[in-house]
């Protein structure tokens, strides 16, 4: 049933209620068919349809037009950022909920940026995810609440108290730990497999992690990281390129 604050049904000519259709994309089918089961337990919801890859869904969310779409950010040929980016061209009324195991601050930033309406992690209780499709079907925002605040503080260039690193003052235990795989001679994709980011994204981290620590180059990173990081007795031997 939906509660005293969630936002009421659209109502067709006859004036009766119509479910809020919804979309799933999601590379994973037990993973799919969870949250099918979940929504279509709602008597104010319903799943109009699936899809395990971006290309289906660019395919059929058009033609099906649901109100919402639930998308995976990571998926086996592509993201779904890129989908929502895509679909909010074509269909501006579209309301996209992005879902990921990941709490990634590069990644909800571009959802922010492609036009989402929501980003919640996996982690997410069923009563909240419910609670978010009809959040993002009326029109509202639905930001995971610490990713949300993390980005903000990056992007006014603070760091959160409890994130900051001894060694390094100032840096995240993310940051932290891509400076430790830089020492080490890791690739930015070899990085990006290990953490499941996306190789541009993480050279836009090391970048700006250049910035913080007034280097220009990837060995002036390693050398600062592998001294304030790494015990004397467990550097590497490995030189970064």
């Amino acid at each position: 049933m939906t509660g005293s604050g969630a936002p009421s049904p659209a109502t067709n000519a006859s004036g009766a209620t119509e479910p809020i259709s919804v979309f799933l994309l999601d590379d994973h089918e037990v993973v799919r068919r969870g949250v099918h089961d979940l929504l279509d337990a709602e008597p104010d919801l319903t799943v109009v349809g699936e899809a395990g890859t971006a290309e289906q869904a660019l395919v059929r969310i058009p033609a099906l037009r649901p109100r919402v779409a639930i998308l995976d950010v990571r998926l086996q040929d592509g993201d779904g950022v890129s989908v929502c980016r895509e679909l909010r061209s074509r269909m501006p009324e579209l309301a996209c909920l992005m879902l990921t195991s990941f709490d990634d601050e590069e990644a909800l930033l571009d959802a922010v940026m492609a036009g989402a309406s929501g980003y919640v992690l996996k982690q997410i209780t069923g009563t909240d995810l419910v609670t978010a499709v009809r959040t993002v079907a009326a029109g509202q925002s639905m930001l995971d609440p610490g990713a949300t605040a993390r980005l903000m503080a990056r992007m006014r260039g603070e760091t959160p108290k409890e994130e900051q690193v001894p060694g390094l003052p100032g840096f995240t235990d993310r940051e932290k730990e891509i400076l430790l795989m830089v020492s080490e001679g890791l690739t930015n994709r070899e990085i990006g497999k290990r953490l499941f980011l996306a190789e541009k994204t993480v050279k836009n981290i090391i970048s700006r992690l250049f910035v913080k620590l007034g280097v220009e180059r990837r060995v002036q990173a390693a050398v600062i990281a592998s001294h304030a990081l790494t015990p004397p007795g467990q550097r590497p031997a490995r030189a970064p390129e």
